[in-house]
């Protein structure tokens, strides 16, 4: 197998780090594979901020709602919706930027910082780091705007932990392929069966490590999903310039 794709089939995500830091020269590879990464219309409208300062990522760690592994990763990578910049190039092209308030912008550009996110994970796994995405970010987006100074038109949308790995953890299950993969057009008749068995796996999951507070996939995503988990980000949003209003 391809020495790239079996990586990404290998994905774990890291929650407990060594005190070894990451080095410039491979922290400077993994910034620029992101930086390659591709954008819808060549916009480039997402930024990175890279912080090392501890006593940052321990407020970012509190910002995230208590994240320890956040404290204590060498590396905290926040990845940002930068209308900011484009505005500069719009400008200068003699044009009012609007995109920022429209659903399409924020779509838009939630899939490129996406695809900026993949390109990172990659990226530190293929230098042997360990790495977790961080969405509770998103919990006070306004107290993380604060802290980074971010401008407007600006939006931190999704972080990052990396460093090197404490703990070998082993592959976590997924649902079905099944529930994943669609042929020629959408087929949802297998889900109620693979939910079910999936539920089963992952409490198995859960066991081997030990944890007993782990619960079932429908579960854990019914406890969340029921509410607007983070009501912050609409407000924020509209407020930093970027709106859902188009």
């Amino acid at each position: 197998m391809n020495e790239t794709i079996e990586l990404m089939q290998a994905h774990k995500s890291t929650r407990s780090y060594t005190e070894q830091p990451v080095s410039e020269q491979m922290l400077n590879e993994i910034i620029h594979a992101a930086w390659r990464s591709p954008s819808s219309i060549n916009a480039q409208e997402i930024s990175v901020v890279v912080v090392r300062d501890p006593v940052r990522r321990a407020r970012i760690s509190e910002i995230a709602g208590g994240q320890p592994w956040i404290a204590q990763a060498p590396v905290f990578i926040v990845v940002i919706v930068d209308f900011n910049k484009t505005r500069i190039g719009v400008e200068k092209a003699g044009y009012t930027q609007t995109i920022q308030e429209s659903m399409e912008g924020f779509g838009v550009a939630a899939v490129d910082a996406g695809i900026v996110l993949g390109n990172l994970m990659t990226a530190a796994r293929a230098q042997g780091l360990g790495m977790v995405p961080i969405g509770g970010i998103r919990r006070d987006p306004q107290a993380l705007i604060d802290l980074l100074e971010l401008p407007p038109f600006t939006f931190p949308l999704v972080g990052m932990c990396m460093g090197h790995a404490a703990v070998d953890m082993p592959l976590k299950p997924r649902l079905d392929i099944s529930t994943f993969r669609h042929n020629e057009r959408y087929n949802a008749t297998s889900y109620a069966a693979a939910v079910d068995t999936y539920d089963e796996e992952i409490m198995k999951y859960w066991q081997q490590l030990g944890r007993s507070d782990g619960l079932p996939w429908s579960t854990n995503v019914g406890n969340v999903f029921k509410s607007l988990y983070f009501p912050e980000v609409r407000p924020v949003a509209a407020k930093q310039g970027l709106l859902n209003d188009k």
